[in-house]
């Protein structure tokens, strides 16, 4: 592991967004799933959530987190349960979702905690997922189309969230994640095959020097 990746690592962690996050509601492609979990970590956010009502979207979404090697891909739940648990951690959510009190998705604050749900191309958002969401909003379109690629739509809220937090500071380089997530993090990006040793065997994980190297035995853990 070269320092050059080290610096890297510890760069991406400082500037991780805990409070904002994505909802996938009954998405059902693979490449827009996996196009939503990248556009995530370039924005800097390390937790997504799929919700789905079949067994073959929940398949897909599982195979899609295969790509999110940056980004924690949670699959499970009804939208009822993960819409309790962002709430429950302070996130407003709001559904991708044209109705008659959608807002202009550039007129939003999002510096504040927020969750994006987002729906399949054909049917959008469900239902349910608008009746929990604290708002909806909406892209303008002033072409024949009447709505975006899901990814590209996910894309264009979460830049603009992007550059909002941007200019108020999220982003320069003080971790807003907590000590003990960028301890863990750090070391399970820098050696993915120990942590998984050391989870699986229940040890702690051993301590790294200022290069991200381990620094004492493995033996010795625990």
């Amino acid at each position: 592991m070269t320092a050059r990746r080290f610096q890297k690592i510890n760069q991406v962690l400082s500037r991780r967004q805990p409070d904002l996050t994505v909802v996938m509601d009954n998405v059902n492609k693979l490449h827009n799933l996996a196009a939503i979990v990248r556009t995530c970590d370039a924005v800097g956010i390390g937790d997504v959530w799929a919700v789905a009502e079949s067994d073959d979207i929940r398949l897909k979404q599982k195979a899609a987190s295969g790509t999110g090697k940056w980004v924690s891909v949670h699959v499970g739940g009804s939208i009822d349960q993960v819409c309790a648990r962002l709430k429950r951690r302070g996130a407003r959510l709001l559904a991708a979702h044209f109705d008659s009190k959608a807002r202009h998705f550039r007129d939003v604050d999002y510096t504040q905690s927020l969750a994006i749900v987002v729906g399949a191309e054909l049917y959008g958002v469900s239902d349910r997922a608008v009746a929990l969401a604290d708002g909806t909003i909406r892209i303008p379109m002033a072409g024949m189309a009447q709505s975006l690629n899901v990814s590209v739509a996910t894309a264009l809220i979460l830049f603009e969230a992007q550059r909002q937090r941007e200019a108020a500071g999220y982003y320069d380089d003080r971790p807003r994640l907590a000590p003990d997530d960028v301890k863990r993090m750090r070391f399970e990006w820098m050696h993915p095959r120990v942590a998984r040793y050391c989870r699986e065997k229940q040890i702690a994980y051993p301590h790294m020097d200022e290069n991200g190297q381990i620094c004492e035995r493995l033996a010795d853990c625990g």
